[in-house]
């Protein structure tokens, strides 16, 4: 049951954000901001959570789930280091996830290459 949850709460997600590209004017990298500060607000007025426990995968994989990671580690940073954990909290949350786009992004880069049009 828990990939049932996950599955049809992620394509939900998916299907709304296809929904606001469609039917909106806003630009991809405007919606992906949109998202991750979306999920992160959520995340501080504690409704978040409650998704990512019911939804697993489904709701922590999207940007979504990006911003509520943002969130907590700056919250527990604050927690224990005070206002420098303003600074730092979110980057150490999420340095594991980027460092992995990054890495694998550039691995891609070296097997695939685009095809040049000329």
């Amino acid at each position: 049951m828990e990939y049932f949850h996950a599955f049809w709460t992620g394509g939900l997600i998916c299907a709304l954000v296809q929904i606001l590209l469609d039917k909106t004017k806003l630009m991809p990298g405007r919606v992906m901001v949109l998202l991750v500060c979306s999920g992160a607000l959520l995340s501080a007025v504690g409704i978040y959570q409650p998704f990512v426990e019911f939804a697993g995968a489904g709701a922590s994989v999207p940007l979504l789930g990006f911003g509520n990671v943002l969130w907590k580690g700056t919250r527990e940073a604050i927690d224990s280091q005070g206002f420098l954990g303003l600074f730092t909290g979110g980057f150490k949350a999420c340095a594991v996830g980027v460092s992995a786009a990054l890495i694998f992004s550039y691995l891609a880069s070296l097997i695939f290459k685009p095809k040049m049009k000329g």
